[in-house]
């Protein structure tokens, strides 16, 4: 079996059995990760010089809808009610099958590049199983580790139509893909539901969704935030029928009280953050700070590549400067001061964006941390570089001064994705011109242009 001994870099692991080593090896067999000590001999191994490198695990990017990547900063100036209008009731209606392949096999490209491995891919522009089928064949070819999470679009009902939000989760749909696509759960991409939750949808269609997704064992996700809730009270109901889990994970949050979110974690329930987009859209503060105080942490998300960047090191530093700058101004309110320290320190940020995500997709016993025995989802950061010079703390350094220029090398199940600086997918070019060629026509598509 093939062999790569990453030899004399700093390792940050996220393990707390690990721990970091200042100068270290780190053993790749096959998929997973073999060893991990001060020095390893392996004379028939691969050598990656890790002199001036960090080794990290790869990031976790629980939440995006990367079906949009076609439409890069075509959102970046519309507020919730407008991304709706525009994106949902009109640009998604525009969307080929071929459009949803290309848009997510770039996004998911894109994400490799930035340092990611894992990406929850919140997929909800799917009303043909052929535009679901091509969404899934890009992110198989994108090479990324993925839960493809199944949705439905959100069109304008037309008449004698019922609205989405009365449509249950479509049934034949998940039976297809557990049949087909997702027969194997030996690969890359599994499936999980995106579903609207009672904040998007009838209470009965609320309950038919959580049942569909725990009879077949499926994570479901679900949006929680932004205009008036469609069942106020349905999660008080869902709470009181017994059909919160741990296999539910709610988007955003800020809607939900205190008491609320204490029974969904005592339940199990996860949490996805996207602070950038739920600040510049108008949800509201991340409620980062409120899952801290209950002894909880959050896994985060881009949301939308339509609106922001893809590079979740800045999602992280963007979570963890607008909690500090929250937690500080309680601060001074409350006492008259600062807070004698920092409220978050940079590894939890860091944890946010690895472990936590993995346990959001519940593979952390397979991702999420460098660790014998664990995939061999690797990200290697040239820390030499000009704006990462000189390194006081390695896990600093990772959160707050690392840029995509910095990623050397990504490496996915044992594989280089990313190598030197470049991505190894062999027919970028062209896939690039296609990515700008389908966001042409879906703009077009509702009479807006593209300026180049």
């Amino acid at each position: 079996m093939a062999q790569t001994l990453i030899k004399g870099a700093t390792l940050v692991t996220m393990d707390k059995s690990q721990g970091d080593l200042p100068r270290g090896d780190l053993l790749i067999e096959g998929a997973k990760i073999k060893a991990i000590a001060p020095s390893i001999d392996a004379p028939n191994a691969l050598v990656i010089d890790g002199t001036g490198r960090i080794v990290i695990p790869g990031l976790v990017n629980a939440h995006m809808h990367t079906w949009q990547t076609a439409l890069r900063g075509v959102a970046a100036n519309w507020t919730l009610i407008e991304y709706f209008h525009h994106m949902h009731a009109g640009l998604a209606t525009k969307f080929t099958p071929d459009d949803l392949y290309i848009a997510t096999l770039m996004g998911g490209l894109n994400q490799i590049n930035c340092g990611t491995t894992t990406l929850g891919d919140w997929c909800h522009n799917n009303p043909t199983p052929d535009h679901t089928d091509r969404a899934i064949d890009g992110l198989i070819e994108s090479g990324i580790r993925a839960t493809f999470f199944h949705g439905s679009p959100k069109p304008d009902a037309k008449p004698g139509q019922k609205p989405f939000w009365e449509v249950p989760h479509p049934r034949s749909e998940v039976e297809r893909l557990t049949k087909t696509r997702f027969a194997s759960k030996d690969q890359l991409v599994n499936l999980g539901l995106a579903i609207l939750g009672p904040h998007y949808s009838t209470y009965e269609v609320a309950v038919d969704d959580f049942r569909l997704a725990r009879e077949y064992g499926l994570i479901a996700s679900m949006h929680c935030a932004g205009p008036a809730a469609r069942t106020p009270d349905g999660w008080d109901r869902l709470r009181k029928d017994g059909l919160l889990g741990d296999n539910n994970n709610i988007v955003h949050g800020q809607s939900l009280t205190e008491e609320q979110l204490r029974f969904m974690l005592d339940q199990g329930v996860t949490f996805s953050l996207t602070p950038e987009t739920e600040l510049a859209q108008g949800h509201g503060f991340a409620i980062t700070g409120r899952l801290r105080k209950l002894g909880a942490m959050p896994s985060l998300g881009v949301d939308l590549e339509s609106m922001i960047g893809g590079d979740m090191l800045t999602v992280a530093r963007v979570t963890m400067a607008s909690q500090r700058g929250l937690d500080n101004d309680e601060s001074r309110r409350t006492v008259g001061t600062l807070p004698a320290t920092s409220t978050i320190y940079c590894r939890e940020a860091l944890e946010w964006v690895t472990i936590e995500g993995a346990k959001m997709l519940q593979q952390d016993h397979r991702i999420g941390s460098l660790a014998p025995g664990k995939e061999a989802d690797i990200v290697v950061i040239h820390a030499d570089d000009l704006n990462m010079w000189p390194i006081h703390d390695s896990v600093t350094t990772v959160v707050t001064q690392t840029s995509l220029a910095n990623i050397e090398h990504v490496l996915i199940a044992g594989e280089f994705k990313k190598r030197d600086g470049k991505l190894l997918y062999p027919r970028l070019p062209e896939r690039k011109v296609a990515l700008r060629e389908s966001g042409r026509r879906i703009l077009a598509g509702i009479g807006l242009t593209s300026a180049s």
